[in-house]
């Protein structure tokens, strides 16, 4: 599997919501209206199974590759239509796989904005959810799914949103053009987001989750993609509920930190330590640190008030969580400190 390919799971307002969600391998897929054509950027693994296209198959077409000479035209008219005025669309259309075999998808999209100026211009992305359904039971799946899509629906664009606001606002003053170009990693965090909720919304938890257990997926998956065989990861997040929306900056904050470690923190050296540590303030606030005996930050350099696109959204997603943040050179490494109100 490529480091672009990150499956997402949803967030779902209620148990039996969560089930079925979680039972459907929901296929999701992005486009990017602002490319000619509107070609996918991105599938996750469920859309491959669907369909039976691997990701570097799909990414740089249109989604018209699926329809086949079957497909309803008033179905595709009405999806291009929605497109076309930037709102969402639920349509029900006969696609065809890789192997010529051809099945039902229900599919919702829905447009994604950068930020509030862009709200009345052409969205940053578009965003497809998609699940196959059966002839003789079409008009009851689609209802089960458009109600199981509602609300991870609402949190994908929430937070995809959010990432994008920061992203564009700093790219904006960076004027660096090619500054979503690692939008895919940032996106990771989230779609491990959605799992912990969907696996706490199973257990009866409203609107949090155990934060260890998704820093720990955050920190693995970051290991994974950027890591390297000699540098160890040890976590020691205790079980803390925390809500889902906190949660989601915190896990961006942390992807940052370890992407930036990861790639800067032991050039030259076949082998490392990063920690990761959470707990409680006597004020009742989260206090993470993230250690590592690397080469250091050189000198000169005040991250993350100094630095790339990356910390510059560290400091948005800081201000986001009303928390503070310390960076202070270690006699072998570096440690990074920040708050975060609870």
């Amino acid at each position: 599997m490529s480091k672009d390919q990150q499956s997402f799971a949803g967030s779902i307002g209620d148990k039996e919501a969560a089930e079925i969600f979680t039972a459907s391998n929901v296929a999701f897929v992005l486009t990017d209206p602002w490319q000619e054509d509107n070609p996918i950027i991105y599938v996750n693994r469920a859309f491959e199974i669907l369909t039976g296209y691997a990701y570097d198959a799909a990414v740089g077409r249109n989604c018209r590759f699926l329809q086949h000479e079957g497909t309803n035209p008033e179905a595709v008219k009405k999806l291009r239509d929605a497109i076309a005025a930037n709102t969402d669309a639920t349509v029900v259309l006969s696609n065809q796989r890789s192997d010529g075999s051809q099945f039902l998808n229900a599919l919702v999209v829905s447009p994604i904005f950068g930020d509030e100026e862009d709200q009345d211009k052409r969205p940053r992305y578009f965003l497809g959810m998609q699940r196959r359904v059966s002839a003789d039971k079409e008009a009851e799946q689609l209802a089960a799914f458009e109600t199981s899509m509602s609300e991870v629906q609402h949190r994908v664009k929430n937070h995809l949103s959010m990432v994008l606001g920061l992203i564009r606002m700093k790219a904006r003053e960076l004027q660096d053009t090619d500054a979503l170009s690692d939008l895919s990693r940032r996106i990771e965090s989230l779609q491990l987001l959605y799992e912990e909720m969907s696996s706490a919304r199973k257990h009866g938890n409203e609107d949090s989750i155990q934060l260890g257990a998704y820093i720990g997926r955050v920190a693995n998956a970051i290991s994974h993609l950027d890591g390297r065989a000699g540098v160890r990861m040890n976590i020691d997040v205790p079980a803390l509920e925390v809500e889902t929306e906190q949660a989601a900056r915190i896990g961006l904050i942390v992807s940052e930190i370890l992407t930036n470690c990861m790639q800067h923190a032991f050039e030259k050296q076949e082998t490392g330590l990063v920690e990761i540590r959470a707990v409680r303030t006597d004020n009742d606030n989260l206090r993470i640190t993230i250690s590592d005996d690397g080469i250091g930050i050189p000198d000169g350099v005040d991250w993350p008030y100094s630095g790339g696109l990356g910390a510059r959204i560290v400091l948005g997603l800081i201000q986001g969580i009303g928390g503070n943040i310390e960076v202070t050179r270690a006699q072998n490494g570096t440690v990074i400190v920040f708050d975060a109100s609870m």
